[in-house]
């Protein structure tokens, strides 16, 4: 069992991801669907590396893909693709189609991520679980400052194109410290083409909170799927009482609280949350 570095193309684009399988998974592929897990910004799949191995242990086929414009997958220019959450929503539903991946259980974690929310809504008789940690799910949340300066002009053009932006937001996210070796991953796309930072500028100016959040608040209030909110009680920039909220107005969400955790819980609590979602898969 071992993790692989994939690319496929696509409509023209480029999809880098990471998968791991198993004789076992192989065997119980009948029974089980494959889990898809969605990062956020400015991240990319390395971030699910420790979920990924859990999963594949367990005996599930798990694909991390890493979103256009993150990570190594393409950076079209936005003349080509606009970077906004209904052309990517349309680059999902491609990408899953090529996968030929009809059936999945769906992780997202972090800003952007939401758009795989919007998919499973749109979609839902394409998921059989969805499970989110840490993702805005309401029209009341606003981008942290660490991101919000990547949308101001001109010094968003700026912070953009360093690649130690990496290291303040996802460090700082986290409240721990990431290896210089994962680090000097997830900065390698910043230090290799500019149209990285060009990429990830142009995807937040476009998250377009009040219109995408509110479909995801209002479509999870009814969402009729088994949903498991993993929590890090500890984020930064997203509040629990949200949340709660909606998990009290609908029983089909429930809520795992991971009381040390902050904003990337994936990057440093991987057994725990492993464990809280393989039970969640298994019932």
């Amino acid at each position: 069992m071992k993790i692989t570095e994939n690319t496929i193309a696509i409509a023209d684009l480029n999809w880098f991801y990471r998968e791991v399988s198993s004789e076992l998974a192989s065997q119980l592929a009948a029974e089980r669907s494959p889990v898809v897990l969605l990062h956020g910004l400015p991240s990319q799949s390395l971030t699910w590396s420790g979920l990924l191995e859990l999963l594949g242990e367990q005996g599930w086929r798990a694909i991390a893909p890493d979103w256009i414009g993150s990570g190594f997958s393409s950076k079209p220019e936005k003349r080509e693709f606009a970077y906004t959450p209904e052309v990517y929503l349309e680059a999902l539903g491609d990408f899953l189609t090529t996968l030929e991946l009809s059936k999945i259980s769906l992780i997202v974690q972090g800003f952007l991520a939401s758009v795989g929310i919007q998919y499973a809504l749109r979609h839902p008789e394409q998921i059989d679980r969805l499970i989110i940690l840490n993702t805005p799910l309401t029209p009341t949340v606003k981008l942290p400052w660490l991101m919000k300066q990547w949308t101001i002009p001109f010094l968003g053009d700026m912070v953009t194109q360093d690649p130690l932006l990496i290291d303040r937001t996802l460090e700082g996210g986290s409240g721990f410290v990431i290896s210089d070796a994962r680090l000097d991953i997830y900065r390698k796309p910043f230090l290799k083409t500019s149209a990285s930072g060009r990429a990830l500028l142009t995807t937040t100016k476009n998250l377009n909170f009040a219109k995408t959040l509110t479909e995801v608040e209002t479509g999870l209030k009814q969402w009729q799927k088994p949903t498991l909110l993993i929590w890090g009680m500890q984020d930064p920039w997203l509040t629990l009482d949200p949340v709660e909220t909606l998990v009290a107005q609908n029983p089909q969400l429930e809520l795992f609280k991971l009381p040390e955790a902050k904003h990337y819980p994936q990057e440093h609590w991987p057994q725990e949350i492993g464990e809280a979602v393989i039970r969640f898969l298994r019932r």
